[in-house]
C-alpha cells in the first residue's frame, strides 16, 4: 500500500474504485459524455455518495456553456468562502478567470441590513452589477439562487447545489425550470464541497484538453 503515502496515487486509486462500484452495482448506467462522467465521478469522490448518479441534473447546454465561459476568462461568484476555498484558483487563473465571494463584503453587509434581505441575496445583487461574463456557484444558500432567478439575469452558467431542508430543493427545481445553462442537485443534497468539485472537474478536463 505504498500509494497511501502519495496523494495523487490515492486519488487515482479512488477513481478506479468508483468506476468498479458503478460497473458492479449499476451495469446499465451510461454517462452522456466523458465530461459528464468526470463531473459525476468527482462529486462521488468528494462525497462517497453514489446517489449522485441519479440526482445531478445537467441542462442540455450546461457543460458546453460553462466550459466556454471558463476558457474566456469569466468570473465565478460563490455563495460561501468554503466553495471559494475549494475551487482550484491557480488553474482557473491559467484561463484568465477568477473566483469571488462577497458574503462578508462590507457593501453586502450594509445592503442586507438596509433592505432586510439575506447577505447571500445582497451578494448576488452586487455581483450582477459588475461587468464581465459570469458563472454563479451556489452550494449553501437557496436565497442566493432564488435571488439570481428573480433578476432573470442572463449568465453563462449556474452550478446550483444548495444543501438543506428549507428552500433548498425548491430553489434547485426553479433553476432546472429556468432554462439557464445549469448543473443542479435534485432534492435536498448538495453543499459547498460539491459545488467546488463540479467546477474543479471542468477545470481539470479543460487542462487535459489543452
Amino acid at each position: 500500500m505504498d500509494y497511501l503515502q502519495q496523494p495523487q496515487a490515492i486519488e487515482a486509486k479512488s477513481f478506479v474504485i468508483i468506476g468498479e462500484i458503478i460497473h458492479e452495482t449499476r451495469p446499465d448506467y451510461r454517462f452522456a459524455s466523458p465530461l459528464h462522467e468526470a463531473v459525476i465521478k468527482r462529486v462521488i469522490h468528494t462525497t462517497a455518495d453514489f446517489d449522485w448518479l441519479d440526482i445531478l441534473h445537467f441542462s442540455p447546454d450546461a457543460l458546453e456553456s460553462l466550459c466556454t465561459a471558463i476558457t474566456r476568462g469569466c468570473s465565478l461568484y460563490t455563495d460561501t468562502t468554503m466553495a471559494l476555498s475549494g475551487i482550484n484558483k491557480t488553474l482557473l487563473a491559467q484561463f484568465g478567470g477568477e473566483v469571488r465571494c462577497y458574503i462578508s463584503d462590507p457593501r453586502v453587509v450594509r445592503r442586507a441590513k438596509a433592505d432586510g434581505i439575506t447577505r447571500s441575496m445582497a451578494a448576488v445583487d452586487l455581483a450582477l452589477g459588475e461587468e464581465g461574463e459570469k458563472i454563479f456557484v451556489f452550494g449553501n444558500a437557496p436565497t442566493a439562487l432564488f435571488r439570481l432567478l428573480e433578476h432573470k439575469a442572463q449568465v453563462s452558467g449556474v452550478v446550483g447545489v444548495p444543501v438543506g431542508f428549507v428552500g433548498a430543493e425548491e430553489s434547485k427545481e426553479a433553476l432546472v425550470a429556468s432554462g439557464l445553462p445549469a448543473i443542479a442537485a435534485r432534492g435536498r443534497k448538495g453543499g459547498s464541497n460539491v459545488a467546488a468539485a463540479i467546477i474543479n472537474a471542468l477545470l481539470y478536463n479543460l487542462r487535459e484538453a489543452q
